[in-house]
């Protein structure tokens, strides 16, 4: 059986939350290998003119431990 291991992260993007997410994903596989899944616990956004200009989630990503 697998331990897994989840670590709470915050990160942005100027395109979407799913771009957010992937680059949530991309810092933390710099650091920690086996990433099995991100849920994203909270999305946030920036409005400047009445348009969206920053996306930021909350997430929590699992990992495999050794």
């Amino acid at each position: 059986m697998a331990m897994l291991k989840v670590i709470e992260v915050l990160a942005e993007s100027d395109k979407s939350w799913e771009d957010a997410a992937q680059n949530a994903i991309n810092e933390a596989s710099k650091s920690v290998h086996g990433i099995k899944s991100i849920y994203i616990k909270e999305m946030e956004a920036t409005v400047e003119d009445g348009k969206l200009t920053q996306y930021r989630i909350n997430g929590k990503i699992s990992f495999v431990l050794d």
